[in-house]
């Protein structure tokens, strides 16, 4: 009975200092502003109607990590918000970029072709700016065309080839065969895939580039095993970035082989089925959040965002100078449901990932393995290493 007395008489008290503590916090807030800038694309003709075209892609994902920074951010008093800027097909994707950086954006996610990546890296770089680039893959970024201020969150091209590389040299399959589209994405990949084949010692035996133009479904019967024809091969490696033909390689090819690459088994920064490490909360929240399963660019953007917010509580300051110095330093990492920390390359500021092999409905492995040694990191068997590139940022 004198126990709660004595509490009934403490509490206004205790009251009173919570709500002053309240105040306290609300009033020393730091607000940090992000924005995800997309390049709107013409949208292909659709294969198939269990694919269907997304229009969120890269919002969800943002949005998911904006919620899991404020999460934190209520304990270290920050408050994180997002705009979203879609610029139409055809439209000055510049323009827009200096709108969100006239009102006070410095976080800025972008869903851009490659040739626009690079024009906005350079006015980044001078109004001080940090880029996260979430869809392009192109290698380039991460050799030649290097943005002091701007991070990568996709796999690159070659990562992803590297990947695929090291799981069919484990498999002793030695010998591809390979098929391209006539798209320059293809092109991009095919290239990469051919890198890795030289960097691993194996040998691409027959190399063809896809150029019907007709609907592959009808004719995939009859057409493809005689496209498929020629030298004995191990593994058929498909580069069709767009989904237009590789879809209907497995199983129609003349030798009974397996298929990888863009299709058949895919290197894939995220996959639905892919559950280990705690994933699966995380496709459990998105897909409540979405109505749908989370995609690479999602991820990406996901990884962005969770990237800046761990870096301002880290560094416990919002100043950009200070964020890109503790993105690149050794006592930043990231937590991606992969088994280990991810951290951001120095010399290209490309984030080092492992990257899935999934067929559409398994995951097949999680690359590199760690018998693939390295003297940094094994995750640097993946994509380009510092003597092989350019950029010294």
């Amino acid at each position: 009975m004198r126990k709660n007395i004595t509490i009934q008489k403490f509490l206004p008290i205790l009251c009173g200092l919570m709500l002053a503590f309240a105040v306290h916090v609300q009033a020393d807030v730091t607000d940090i502003k992000a924005a995800l800038l997309i390049e709107k694309k013409p949208i292909p003709p659709a294969l198939s109607n269990l694919d269907p075209v997304l229009t969120d892609e890269g919002i969800q994902g943002a949005k998911l990590g904006i919620k899991d920074n404020n999460t934190t951010g209520q304990f270290t008093g920050h408050s994180y918000t997002l705009a979203i800027a879609e610029v139409p097909v055809g439209d000055d994707v510049r323009e827009a970029f200096n709108q969100l950086v006239s009102k006070g954006y410095r976080y800025v996610i972008t869903s851009v072709n490659t040739d626009t990546l690079i024009s906005l890296s350079a006015l980044a770089a001078e109004k001080g700016v940090l880029l996260f680039n979430i869809a392009s893959a192109d290698g380039k970024l991460r050799t030649t065309e290097c943005g002091a201020n701007t991070f990568h969150m996709l796999p690159s091209y070659e990562m992803k080839a590297d990947a695929l590389a090291q799981f069919m040299l484990k498999k002793r399959w030695k010998k591809w065969f390979l098929v391209k589209g006539s798209d320059a994405n293809d092109a991009l990949f095919a290239k990469a895939i051919k890198r890795s084949a030289k960097r691993f010692g194996v040998k691409v035996v027959e190399e063809k580039t896809w150029t019907f133009d007709h609907d592959a479904r009808r004719t995939a019967q009859a057409d493809i095993p005689v496209f498929t024809q020629g030298d004995d091969y191990d593994v058929l490696v498909v580069a069709d970035v767009k989904g237009l033909f590789g879809e209907y390689l497995p199983m129609n090819t003349w030798l009974p082989r397996p298929v990888a690459g863009t299709q058949g088994m895919a290197p894939r920064a995220w996959h639905r089925t892919h559950e280990r490490w705690g994933a699966v909360q995380m496709q459990n929240r998105f897909y409540e959040q979405a109505g749908r399963w989370m995609t690479d660019v999602d991820y990406s953007a996901w990884l962005a965002v969770r990237s800046i917010g761990e870096a301002v509580t880290r560094a416990k300051s919002p100043d950009v100078k200070t964020i890109k110095n503790f993105l690149l330093g050794d006592e930043f990492s990231v937590a991606g449901f992969k088994g280990t920390r991810l951290t951001f390359r120095t010399w290209n500021h490309q984030l080092r990932q492992p990257v899935l092999l999934a067929t559409p409905r398994s995951i097949v492995s999680v690359m590199p393995h760690k018998e693939f040694l390295h003297p940094r990191t094994y995750l640097d068997t993946l994509g380009y290493d510092k003597p092989e590139s350019n950029c010294h940022l």
